[in-house]
């Protein structure tokens, strides 16, 4: 299975055999899709859940008694400890395609979306082109693919977030990958897209150091 691979991929581990597995991998202290470290990262289910971090830190890491002394313990003591709701389908909603790739690069396309490089999937006004919401693909490995939507503040209330996010997905399932979505515990707007686009909330979380 698409997620089985691309969760063992990620983390260097996968599925867990325990509360929470501590694992080492070195691309745990090698660039990530965006080009910056990601040092200590898991994904949990109601059965258990996996931490990956740098493999010199895996015995000290499983001493700590709460995973926020973690950032400090393996070097990054300027950031903090993140939890996530992750979800994955491989059955997005049949929703009406909303948007067209663009290679990231192309005039017009919003400066957030540029990051992700390749295609992205934007929707433009019909008349002036304006660009009303768009996708952008975090190609963590040749397995996983997780989706990241933002609408502009005018745009909003359509459906375009929803349609937008399960037209990127049923791509990255033709591509043989599989799509995921993250998004903060506390952002209802954020998880009503991910549900309306086939994306369940199964219970599942995603953990780590966070992002400067």
């Amino acid at each position: 299975m698409a997620l089985t691979d691309h969760l063992r991929e990620w983390l260097g581990a996968w599925p867990p055999t325990g509360n929470l597995d501590v694992t080492g991998s070195p691309r745990r202290t090698q660039p990530g899709w965006d080009g910056r470290v990601h040092p200590a990262l898991g994904v949990g289910t109601p059965e258990g859940a996996v931490l990956s971090v740098p493999p010199e830190h895996v015995a000290r890491v499983k001493a700590v008694e709460t995973v926020r002394e973690i950032p400090a313990l393996i070097g990054f003591g300027d950031r903090g400890w993140f939890e996530a709701v992750y979800r994955w389908t491989t059955e997005p909603a049949p929703l009406a395609d909303a948007g067209e790739w663009v290679p990231a690069t192309d005039d017009g396309v919003p400066e957030w979306l540029r990051v992700f490089g390749g295609e992205v999937l934007v929707a433009v006004d019909p008349e002036t082109r304006e660009h009303l919401a768009g996708v952008g693909i975090k190609r963590h490995d040749r397995y996983g693919r997780e989706l990241s939507v933002v609408t502009a503040p005018e745009a909003r209330g359509r459906g375009l977030a929803r349609r937008l996010v399960a037209q990127a997905a049923r791509r990255v399932l033709d591509e043989g990958a599989v799509p995921t979505y993250m998004h903060a515990v506390s952002n209802t707007a954020s998880a009503a897209v991910a549900k309306a686009a086939g994306f369940p909330d199964l219970g599942w979380t995603a953990f780590g150091v966070a992002e400067h």
